[in-house]
């Protein structure tokens, strides 16, 4: 069921944002009516967030980092309510039990029947390139038993960029793709691995990103080294 902020966010917003952006939307038929399906879209934009579920018929859940609910001030305040207002919901992402966490989360959102938005990456992509995948999408897929349909924005880090909170006019593009089902042992490490790997190939092929074999996590570090 949708919550009413959602509801009445996604009501007051769509017509404007249609008009304004126009979204070029291929294979939306690929994400199933119902029953719990991922969304793993490439991540180019604080805006992915709003784009994929003014598309998506159903709701869209997306794991936000923590740190978007827990800013201080009016601004901090405003920041939260837009995210709760969105569907998001807030985890902790810095590794450990606390990345074990999102993921009961995520399965949660799953077990409920609902579509649950992840960017593999786990981060926004720093230069526009397709980043290595974090392997708790496959693990989710197959516990879960959902589906995951693969997702390319395009265009979104132009419209806005890292920092930027204005977002330039221009038309968005997305393509989502067949929808990929994963079985096999979820404690497996090296199976997730390989499963996260073919699945970000496939956002490759949709996306046509060059692909870097690194985690984007790692790359934003060695750019501000070089700062």
């Amino acid at each position: 069921m949708v919550n009413l902020p959602y509801g009445l966010l996604r009501a007051f917003l769509t017509p404007f944002l249609m008009i304004l952006f126009r979204p070029k939307v291929t294979g939306l038929r690929n994400v199933p009516v119902n029953g719990p399906v991922i969304i793993a879209s490439n991540h180019l934009s604080f805006s992915d967030s709003i784009f994929v579920p003014l598309v998506v018929p159903r709701k869209v859940t997306f794991l936000a980092k923590s740190e978007y609910f827990t800013s201080p001030g009016p601004k901090g305040l405003l920041k939260k309510l837009t995210f709760i207002a969105l569907g998001q919901v807030p985890v902790d992402r810095s590794g450990g039990r606390r990345s074990e966490a999102a993921l009961i989360t995520g399965l949660k959102v799953l077990a409920q029947g609902n579509c649950l938005g992840i960017y593999p990456e786990g981060t926004r992509s720093p230069d526009g390139r397709l980043y290595k995948g974090r392997t708790g999408i496959a693990r989710l897929a197959i516990e879960s038993g959902a589906p995951i349909v693969p997702v390319a924005m395009f265009d979104t880090d132009k419209i806005q960029p890292s920092g930027k909170v204005i977002p330039k006019i221009m038309r968005v593009k997305m393509v989502f793709g067949e929808p990929i089902y994963l079985t096999g042992d979820s404690t497996d490490n090296q199976l997730l691995r390989d499963l996260t790997d073919n699945l970000m190939r496939k956002i490759q092929e949709l996306s046509g990103q060059e692909y870097v074999d690194i985690y984007a996590t790692r790359r934003k570090v060695e750019l501000s080294e070089d700062e």
